[in-house]
C-alpha cells in the first residue's frame, strides 16, 4: 500500500514537471510564432498545444524505454554510453516531428506540399532539439541518481541502527540470565577443582562480553573473526554440556578474510545448541561448513533434531533476515529446513561481490 502511494506521487510529480517544463519552453515558441512568424491567435495556440504534446510524447517514449531497460540502476559510466546516442536520436526525432508539423501547417494554410523537402532537410531545429533534449535527459537521470543516493543513505543509516541493535539483541539472546547463571555456576565449581580452567572461563566470558558490546561497531566482520567469537562461545558452553556438545568447523581458507554480517554464524550455532543439544540427553554434533559456491559464500550449520516453529521465531534470526535484506537486497538467502535423516540444516548464502 505504501509503495503504491509512493509510485502514485512519483507519477504525479513526473507529469507535473512534464507539463510545466515543456509548457514554459513552448511559451517562448508561442511568442516567436506571434511576433516573428505572424501567426493568428488560433494558429499560435494550436502550435503551442502541438509543441507541448510532441515534446512530452518524445520524452515519455524515452522514459518508458529507460525504465524498462533499468537505466536508472546503472552507474554513471554505463549510463553515459546509453544516454549520449539517445540524446542524438531524440534530437533527430525532434527535428523531424517539428518539420512534419511545419509541413502540415504550410499545406493547410498555403496548400503547398513540402513534406518530402522538409523530411530531407537539416535545419537549426536540430540544434534546438539537441539543447532541449540534453537538458531534459540529464535532468531526468540526475533526479533519479539523487533519489537513489538518498535512498541508499537512508538504508545505510537504517542498517547501521539495526546492526547496532542486533549486537544488543543477539547478546541478550546468547548471554541471557540462564546462560550467565549456568556459566557462573560452572566457574564457581571450577574455582576449587581446577583454578586454571576457571580463569580461562572467566577470560572467555569477559572477552565475549567485550567483543559483543564494545569492539564490533561495524555491521560486517571477517569470517575468521566471526569464527573466533563462535569458538569462544562454544568453549564456554562446553563447560556446561561437556562431552554432550561437539562442534566441528570446515572452512575454505581462501574465504577467511571475506566479510559477512556480524554474529551471523554465532546466531546459527546458538540456535542449534538452544533447540537441539540442550534438549537431548546424549547431546550431539554441530557441524559448521563455509564454502564458496560460484560467486557466493555458503554457510551451513547442521545439528541433530527436528524442526519446530520456535527454531525460526527467535528475535536474533528475524533480525538477521532483516539485515540480510537491507545489506544485500534479494541476493542473500537464509533458510532452515529438516532433512530426512532428522538433521536440522540452516543455510546462509551471501554474495561475495558485495562490499
Amino acid at each position: 500500500m505504501q509503495r503504491t502511494i509512493k509510485d502514485q506521487r512519483s507519477r504525479s510529480l513526473y507529469w507535473k514537471c512534464q507539463f510545466i517544463g515543456w509548457g514554459t519552453v513552448s511559451l517562448f515558441w508561442l511568442y516567436i510564432a506571434l511576433e516573428r512568424d505572424q501567426f493568428t491567435i488560433f494558429q499560435a495556440l494550436t502550435n503551442f498545444g502541438l509543441d507541448v504534446g510532441l515534446c512530452i510524447g518524445l520524452t515519455h517514449i524515452y522514459r518508458s524505454y529507460a525504465l524498462k531497460a533499468n537505466w536508472n540502476e546503472l552507474n554513471i559510466n554505463k549510463l553515459l554510453v546509453k544516454v549520449i546516442p539517445s540524446i542524438l536520436l531524440l534530437s533527430f526525432a525532434f527535428m523531424q516531428v517539428m518539420n512534419l508539423k511545419m509541413s502540415g501547417y504550410v499545406y493547410l494554410v498555403y496548400n503547398r506540399d513540402i513534406f518530402l523537402e522538409n523530411t530531407l532537410a537539416w535545419n537549426p531545429v536540430l540544434i534546438t532539439g539537441l539543447r532541449h533534449m540534453s537538458i531534459w535527459v540529464l535532468a531526468y537521470h540526475l533526479y533519479h541518481f539523487y533519489k537513489r543516493e538518498v535512498n541508499t543513505a537512508r538504508e545505510n543509516a537504517q542498517l547501521a541502527i539495526i546492526a547496532k541493535q542486533a549486537q544488543l539483541d543477539n547478546l541478550s539472546a546468547q548471554l541471557n540470565p540462564h546462560f550467565l547463571f549456568n556459566s557462573l555456576n560452572s566457574i564457581k565449581s571450577l574455582i576449587i577443582e581446577n583454578p586454571k580452567i576457571a580463569r580461562r572461563a572467566v577470560d572467555l566470558l569477559s572477552d565475549l562480553l567485550r567483543s559483543s558490546l564494545y569492539e564490533k561497531e561495524a555491521s560486517l566482520i571477517a569470517i575468521k573473526d566471526e569464527l573466533s567469537l563462535v569458538e569462544d562461545y562454544v568453549e564456554l558452553e562446553k563447560l556446561r554440556f561437556e562431552e554432550r556438545l561437539t562442534v566441528t568447523i570446515d572452512v575454505d581458507d581462501a574465504l577467511k578474510n571475506l566479510k559477512i554480517p556480524l554474529l551471523s554464524i554465532q546466531l546459527l550455532v546458538e540456535n542449534a545448541i538452544k533447540h537441539s543439544i540442550d534438549k537431548r540427553l546424549d547431546g550431539g554434533l554441530v557441524h559448521i561448513s563455509i564454502q564458496k559456491v560460484n560467486d557466493f559464500i555458503e554457510i551451513i550449520v547442521k545439528n541433530p533434531g527436528k524442526l519446530h516453529n520456535e527454531n525460526q521465531r527467535g528475535l536474533g534470526l528475524n533480525n538477521l533476515k532483516e539485515r540480510l535484506l537491507l545489506q544485500y537486497k534479494k541476493e542473500a538467502q537464509f533458510k532452515i529446513e529438516e532433512l530426512s535423516s532428522k538433521i536440522v540444516k540452516a543455510t546462509l548464502i551471501i554474495p561475495i561481490h558485495k562490499k
